[in-house]
């Protein structure tokens, strides 16, 4: 038996474009509430959704360990958490009432409870976690426990039912500014052996996740930031590097995925960190994210130095008139430095590419594609633009928001207001600039000095194949661009 039984929501076998991809990575926001939580005294147990079957398995768990307390508590490091895609919503909602048939109090924490608390409470959640949750969780634990007589009213961050059913939300908790006092994540309470065997199989190596910030300061105007809201706050790398040789030595972790939204934001963090890598014979491959206008010389030294194999920027378009719509405070010439300086490094680099955003043209598209020829990326993530409650953007648009509010899952990209273009022009887009550029990718594999393998001579074989699909969706973007849209035009915005 567990007092506590944390879990989350967020399924891979429910996703099926990352489920083929399987690069699965434990929850890590939750690991993080599991180690606070039972650093502060309480029994604790973990329900990993991340590769279980299907939400039967919770069941399982809580007849396992017949906990008190329930908490579904997402991973706000995971962006697809921050998506609140259906199909996990759904998850969360039949998992609630198997807690509360069991007896449990349910508490519920994650930025789809958050924008959505009447939803959950409607579910059975009996409370949810506003924010920053981990000191708001041990309170509200302790009163729940008869270990603090605390009046609900005084927890910050909290919400749950009233009398009359509305919902009732306390002061705003303030954030962990210090985050070294926190316990490092409960590794303990993983499947390991699971997790690396998945990774060596399909991947060669094993990748553990690790974060080193919390938030963003940015002022991009279509990401969501209901958890940290604009704040940002950082471990010294004194202490990453701690916990990164303990994950080297304690795990045998082969790679990291840095999982913050901006790695390295504070000057001279990176270079510091590079040094106590080094010192400490912690030095682990890994990637992360860094906005383009952080690429600088001395930091992309720092990066190689440190064991940085790859960086993924938030490129998301080759126009300029999109990138100052969106509010993301680079540049075009920027993304083309950034890529120009990780490659002469050594350094991968990975586009993040957005389309749909309101105002943009076939032309502002064919300015990103070219951008991709040019810049060459080692990879690319696609993505249409998505509204998400709590931003500019949500705002601007939510007048033509149908009952459909959010995707099923990650593949679903459906436009859920009116763009530039029809939305199954965007679906065919996608197909475009993946076929371009997976020719791009088996062209370049032919140039010395790459040694030819077999999946080589397999992209090398399918590129007829490509060429004729590429022919094929430039013809249909060509006969959807003439089809009317009514797009939704951002104010300010000429078209």
């Amino acid at each position: 038996m567990s007092e506590v039984l944390f879990g989350q929501a967020y399924y891979l076998r429910f996703d099926p474009k990352l489920w083929e991809a399987m690069q699965p990575y434990p929850p890590l926001g939750t690991l993080y509430a599991a180690s606070y939580a039972r650093e502060h005294g309480y029994d604790v147990a973990l329900f990993d959704a991340m590769l279980s079957s299907d939400e039967g398995e919770w069941a399982q768990a809580l007849a396992e360990h017949q906990p008190r307390f329930a908490v579904l508590y997402e991973d706000s490091f995971n962006y697809l958490s921050k998506m609140c895609l259906l199909r996990m919503r759904e998850a969360a909602f039949k998992m609630m009432p198997m807690a509360k048939q069991r007896g449990c109090t349910v508490i519920v924490s994650g930025s789809d409870a958050t924008d959505h608390a009447a939803r959950y409470f409607a579910h059975g959640a009996d409370f949810v976690l506003i924010g920053e949750a981990e000191s708001t969780l041990v309170e509200l634990l302790d009163v729940l426990s008869g270990h603090s007589a605390t009046p609900l009213a005084n927890i910050p961050g909290l919400a749950y039912p009233g009398p009359n059913g509305e919902v009732i939300r306390t002061a705003p908790r303030p954030l962990i500014k210090d985050l070294d006092m926190l316990p490092f994540p409960a590794w303990d309470l993983v499947d390991i052996p699971r997790y690396r065997a998945i990774w060596l199989e399909r991947h060669g190596y094993y990748s553990m996740n690790l974060v080193t910030t919390r938030g963003c300061p940015y002022h991009c105007n279509w990401c969501a930031k209901p958890i940290y809201g604009q704040r940002y706050h950082v471990r010294s790398p004194e202490n990453v590097v701690t916990e990164m040789k303990w994950l080297k030595t304690e795990f045998g972790a082969e790679h990291i995925w840095f999982a913050d939204d901006i790695f390295g934001l504070k000057p001279g963090w990176i270079e510091h960190f590079a040094e106590l890598v080094r010192a400490h014979n912690a030095l682990i491959p890994f990637k992360c994210l860094l906005r383009v206008d952080l690429c600088t010389e001395s930091t992309v030294e720092a990066l190689k130095a440190a064991g940085c194999h790859t960086v993924w920027v938030g490129a998301e378009s080759g126009s300029q008139k999109i990138l100052d719509a969106m509010d993301k405070g680079t540049t075009v010439e920027q993304i083309y430095t950034a890529a120009r300086r990780l490659h002469t490094a050594g350094i991968q680099v990975g586009f993040f590419l957005q389309f749909g955003y309101p105002g943009e043209t076939r032309e502002d598209i064919e300015q990103t594609l070219q951008m991709v020829r040019d810049c060459r990326p080692d990879d690319i993530g696609i993505s249409v633009s998505y509204p998400l409650p709590g931003t500019r953007f949500f705002e601007n648009v939510k007048a033509q928001l149908g009952e459909k509010q959010n995707w099923v899952d990650s593949n679903d990209l459906a436009m859920l207001f009116r763009g530039t273009y029809v939305p199954e022009f965007y679906r065919t887009l996608h197909g475009v600039v993946h076929q371009e550029f997976r020719i791009r990718k088996a062209l370049d594999a032919l140039k010395p000095p790459t040694r030819l393998g077999p999946a080589h001579l397999r992209q090398f074989a399918l590129i007829p194949y490509r060429l004729l699909r590429l022919y094929q969706g430039r013809q249909r973007l060509n006969r959807l661009e003439r089809q009317p849209s009514n797009p939704t035009i951002p104010p300010g915005m000429v078209s």
